[in-house]
């Protein structure tokens, strides 16, 4: 019997799409979009891997601690405005504020 197998892992394919910003930007809305924190800081948490020197390469741009952002970005997690910012700058994003309801 033959399996088909994928010759890229997903975790593979997410990771290369989440190095480009568009995608990143859209992935990060998204999750924002619905008001669940919880899930917008695992996005960004995987946008950050996703990326050149992930993490640890991270944490040398922001000047913030390598395990201040893995704690910040962990569930338990309660990032501060500051570094939040911070960590979009160095992905080449950032946070934006528009109308909700029909006027979005």
């Amino acid at each position: 019997m033959t399996t088909n197998q994928a010759s890229v892992s997903f975790d593979e394919t997410s990771k290369e799409l989440l190095k480009d910003p568009e995608t990143a930007s859209l992935y990060l809305e998204e999750c924002l979009a619905n008001g669940d924190i919880e899930l917008f800081k695992l996005a960004l948490k995987h946008v950050a891997d996703a990326q050149e020197g992930g993490m640890t390469q991270l944490a040398k741009t922001t000047g913030l601690a390598r395990e201040s952002l893995y704690r910040s970005l962990s569930k338990a997690g309660n990032p501060r405005l500051d570094s939040l910012t911070k960590v979009l700058d160095a992905l080449g994003l950032r946070i934006g504020v528009s109308v909700k309801g029909k006027y979005a």
